[in-house]
Formats: structure tokens, C-alpha cells, sequence
């Protein structure tokens, strides 16, 4: 079966379950709630465990993939932090983002998105310019140690700004990646910590003036993949808690999303939902019907 894909645009999917094997779950779920990109772990990602190559398994999952022409993104491990102050964490978090690239080029992923990481609070002497000088040295080492190697398109997720962010809002995003000087380093924007960072999503033209903030800042070439996820608290919270799109709750509202397709993003970005698998299929169809500048208010369920 092949998944008849939106070509012109960007690409509507979601973040999809793994247990069971990539080709034998990711794959079918996907085709089951109408996704076009999919995002998966390749690793527990709450620990240090490395992942594990399953060439037979990788196989299967890079012809059932391409057969059903999804768009692959492998988000790694929270614990990754490699600004942090604590030498064993740097080295776990530098060894996890490694092992995740190659395992992204074995899987045929494009891209691989990390949290941006954070200096920790109550540490003076390790401030934001120390963090990333961290930071700075330990990326552009992966990205040399991986050129050439087929691996994914390393993107940069920032936070919703708490607990001592590295990169939260658009400008310290672009700070961020000034200080690494990496021209090819991307970022995957989460409309959820984008909203509680400061930006003020509620509205399609509100939406619309942070679209084409990121792109004055940062630039539309950096924008690798998106999370779609709506807020349950408002602008400026700093707090990171999703609420689907069908849910009908959240802070920016179902009609203010329409903005990423009027704002004519770059053809075939990743826009994943990070909902309960229950609500993929419903959060997938209501960007589908944006995209196509015809919302249903059915598919939102009545607060």
C-alpha cells in the first residue's frame, strides 16, 4: 500500500510506537492514521542505553517505509545534554547522540532531532557562554565524524524555557546557532515550547508573525521538521504540556495552525504530531484539512 503523499507541502504524520520492531509497528500504524512522516525512537529515550542495529529488521523497515513513502525522523534520548556542566553527562550525552546518527543512516532516517540541553540553575560558574563552548565543541566533532557517512540531518529542538534553557524562544535559538557556527545544523521547532517560550500562537496572524520571525532570526533553510503540538497553558508559561488537536483545549487553538500552511513552508518539512497515539489519526486529519484550507470543526471534540 503507498501513501498517497501531499508533494507540493510540508509533510503531516506523527511520533509513532516502536515496540514490536520498526517495520513490524511504526510502518502499519502510520499507514493507519493517514501519516505522511513518521518519528520514532531508536533507543529507550529515558536512558543511556545505546540502540541496537537490526540489520534484518532495518531492511524490512527501510523498503516498508519507502514503499509507503514516509519521511523517517529518529528523535534521541531527553537525558542528552551537552551543555552540561557535569563531565559524565557531557560524555554519555556526546556518546547517545553519536550511537543515534549512525543508527539514524542505518534505518535510512533524514533527520535526528536533540534537545537543545541547559546549564542547570544554581551553577555561576557555568554560564550560558561556557555551556556552549560544550556545546559547540561537541557538535561540530559529530558533525566531522559523521560527514560523508550518510547519516540524518542533526536538528536542535528547543525547550519551552525553563530550568536554565539553552535555547528556548527564537532569539536565544539563533543565539544558539551563532554560538556553534555549524551552517548545517537545523532546527525542529515545537509549536508547544515555541508558545510557552514568549511566542504568543493563538491566532493565525499571530502564528504568522512567529513564522516569519523564525525565518527573519534563524532562516527558512534551518527549519528541518516541526512537533504540532497545541498548549495547555498559555504564552510565557514556560511549562511543557502538550494538548492534541482534537482535544479542542489548548491555548492556541485548532484555527491557528492553518498559519503554517498560508506562511508556504518548505516542501516535504516534517510536521509530526507528539499526541496520544489514540489521537493521531484525528490530530493528522485536521492538518490535512488545514493544509487543504477546509477545517472540519467535527473532527475537534467539545471541550
Amino acid at each position: 500500500m503507498t501513501n498517497r503523499i501531499h508533494r507540493a507541502g510540508p509533510l503531516i504524520g506523527s511520533h509513532v510506537p516502536v515496540s514490536g520492531g520498526l517495520a513490524r509497528t511504526s510502518v502499519p500504524h502510520a499507514l493507519s492514521v493517514g501519516a505522511e512522516a513518521i518519528q520514532v525512537f531508536v533507543s529507550n529515550p529515558r536512558g543511556w542505553a545505546p540502540p541496537t542495529a537490526d540489520p534484518v529488521g532495518d531492511t524490512a523497515f527501510r523498503a516498508s517505509s519507502a514503499a509507503a513513502g514516509l519521511a523517517v525522523v529518529i528523535h534521541a534520548p531527553y537525558l542528552i545534554n551537552l551543555g552540561s556542566p557535569d563531565e559524565a553527562t557531557a560524555r554519555r550525552s556526546r556518546d547517545s547522540l553519536d550511537a543515534t546518527l549512525r543508527r539514524g543512516a542505518q534505518i535510512g532516517a533524514q533527520a535526528v532531532v536533540v534537545h537543545a540541553g541547559s546549564k542547570l540553575i544554581g551553577r555561576p560558574d557555568w554560564p550560558w557562554e561556557r555551556a556552549m563552548d560544550q556545546v559547540r565543541e561537541a557538535i561540530s566533532g559529530l558533525l566531522r565524524a559523521h560527514d560523508g557517512t550518510g547519516a540524518p540531518r542533526l536538528l536542535i529542538e528547543p525547550t519551552a524555557g525553563g530550568g536554565g534553557a539553552l535555547a528556548s524562544d527564537l532569539a536565544s535559538t539563533a543565539a544558539y546557532l551563532d554560538a556553534v557556527g555549524e551552517p548545517g545544523l537545523g532546527v525542529c521547532i515545537d509549536t508547544c515550547h515555541l508558545h510557552a517560550s514568549g511566542h504568543d500562537l493563538s491566532s493565525p496572524s499571530l502564528f504568522a508573525a512567529a513564522l516569519r520571525e523564525f525565518d527573519r532570526l534563524i532562516g527558512a533553510d534551518r527549519l528541518g521538521a516541526m512537533h504540532i503540538n497545541d498548549s495547555r497553558d498559555p504564552p510565557g508559561s514556560k511549562r511543557d504540556r502538550h494538548a492534541s488537536l482534537a482535544e479542542g483545549t489548548g491555548t492556541i487553538g485548532t484555527e491557528a495552525f492553518g498559519a503554517l500552511f498560508a506562511h508556504g513552508l518548505r516542501a516535504g518539512v516534517p510536521l509530526m504530531t507528539e499526541s496520544p497515539d489514540a489521537d493521531h489519526a484525528a490530530d493528522i486529519a485536521i492538518l490535512k484539512q488545514l493544509r487543504a484550507g477546509r477545517l472540519d470543526r467535527r473532527q475537534v471534540r467539545e471541550p
